[in-house]
C-alpha cells in the first residue's frame, strides 16, 4: 500500500510530463490508444466517482455559507470562459467541428485539478472546492445551453441529449461516490491515497485516445488551435484575477478564483465532443488537458509568491488593533 501511496504521489506530481508523453507517442503512433477511444465516457465516469468519494455531506454546507464568493466564481466561471471561446473562435476563423470544440470546452465546469493548484498557489481551498461543486452540479443544465446559444450557428447542438450525458457520466458517478463515502467513510479514507493515481491514468490515457482518432487533423491544425487553447486559458486566469480584484476579494480568494476560472473539466469536454460532435471536436479538449496542467503549476508557483494587497493588509491591520484595543 506504501508502494502504491508513493507511486500515486510520483505520478500526480509529474501528470503533466505524462500526459505529454502519452500525446506525443498517440500523435505518432495512433493505434497504441485507439482502443481507449470508445471508453472515454466510462473513464470520465470513474474520475468523477473518485471526486465524489472525496466529498462530503457536510461540503456542500461551504456553498451555502460563503453564497457570495461561490456566486462571483460561478457566474465568472460560466461568463468568462464561454464568451472569451466564442471571441476566440470567431477570431481565428475555426472550422466548424473545432469551434464547436473549443465553446464546450468554455461552457464546462471546472476541473478538480484546480483545487490542487489553488492549494500550490497558497490561496482559498475551500472557495475552490465549493466553485467547482457549484459549477459541476450547474453544469447539466448551463453547459447544453450555453453551447446551444454560442456554438448553434456552427453545429446542430443536441440539447436534451448533452443534458442526459452530463447527468450520466459526471453526477451520478459523483453522486454513488458521496454516498459511499457517507455510508463507508472509514474505509473509503484508506482508499483515498490512491484517487491521484487512478485519475492521473484515466486522464492520461483519456488524452491518448482523442489524440490517436484526431491524429491527422491534429498534424493539419495543431500549431492553430495550440494558439487558441493558450489563448483561452491564460485569458481566463487574467479575467478571473482582474474580475476578484475589482470586487475588492483578499488575494487568497483571487487566487482561487483565478485559478477555478482558467482551468475547465477538459475530459467533460472531451467526452462530450465525441459522444454529439465528431472526433474532431475533441481535439481542444485533449489539448486543453496537456496545457492547463503545465500551466496550472506555472501559474501555481507564480501566485504562491504573490505579495498580499491591500485589503489583506488593511484586513490584518484591523484584526490586530482589536486584539490590541490599547495599543495606537
Amino acid at each position: 500500500m506504501k508502494f502504491l501511496e508513493k507511486l500515486s504521489r510520483f505520478i500526480s506530481t509529474y501528470m503533466a510530463v505524462f500526459v505529454i508523453l502519452v500525446a506525443a507517442i498517440a500523435l505518432f503512433l495512433p493505434w497504441t490508444f485507439k482502443w481507449v477511444a470508445p471508453h472515454i465516457a466510462l473513464m470520465l465516469g470513474i474520475v468523477m466517482f473518485g471526486m465524489g468519494m472525496t466529498l462530503r455531506v457536510q461540503d456542500f454546507k461551504m456553498v451555502l455559507q460563503r453564497p457570495k464568493d461561490v456566486a462571483v466564481g460561478a457566474i465568472a466561471q460560466f461568463t468568462i470562459m464561454p464568451g472569451l471561446a466564442w471571441i476566440l473562435a470567431t477570431a481565428f476563423d475555426l472550422p466548424a467541428d473545432l469551434a464547436a470544440g473549443v465553446i464546450l470546452v468554455g461552457t464546462c465546469p471546472g476541473g478538480t485539478s484546480s483545487n490542487v493548484m489553488t492549494y500550490l498557489a497558497r490561496g482559498d481551498v475551500a472557495l475552490s472546492v465549493s466553485m467547482t461543486m457549484t459549477t459541476t452540479i450547474l453544469a447539466p443544465i448551463v453547459t447544453p445551453l450555453l453551447t446551444w446559444w454560442l456554438a448553434g450557428a456552427w453545429v446542430d447542438i443536441p440539447l436534451s441529449a448533452m443534458m442526459v450525458s452530463i447527468v450520466q457520466v459526471v453526477i451520478v458517478p459523483i453522486a454513488a461516490g458521496l454516498l459511499l463515502n457517507s455510508f463507508f467513510g472509514a474505509q473509503v479514507q484508506k482508499a483515498v491515497k490512491l484517487l491521484p493515481l487512478v485519475s492521473v491514468i484515466a486522464i492520461v490515457l483519456i488524452v491518448g485516445g482523442v489524440v490517436s482518432v484526431s491524429s491527422a487533423r491534429i498534424m493539419e491544425t495543431g500549431l492553430l488551435i495550440m494558439a487558441v487553447v493558450m489563448c483561452h486559458n491564460l485569458f481566463g486566469y487574467a479575467l478571473g484575477f482582474v474580475l476578484a480584484q475589482s470586487l475588492g476579494m483578499n488575494m487568497a480568494k483571487t487566487k482561487a478564483i483565478s485559478i477555478e476560472v482558467g482551468m475547465q473539466n477538459s475530459g467533460l469536454a472531451t467526452s462530450l465532443a465525441l459522444l454529439h460532435f465528431g472526433a474532431a471536436a475533441a481535439i481542444p479538449g485533449a489539448i486543453f488537458s496537456v496545457w492547463h496542467n503545465i500551466s496550472g503549476s506555472i501559474a501555481a508557483n507564480i501566485l504562491s509568491h504573490r505579495m498580499r494587497n491591500k485589503h489583506d493588509l488593511a484586513a490584518e491591520n484591523e484584526a490586530e488593533a482589536q486584539a490590541n484595543p490599547g495599543v495606537r
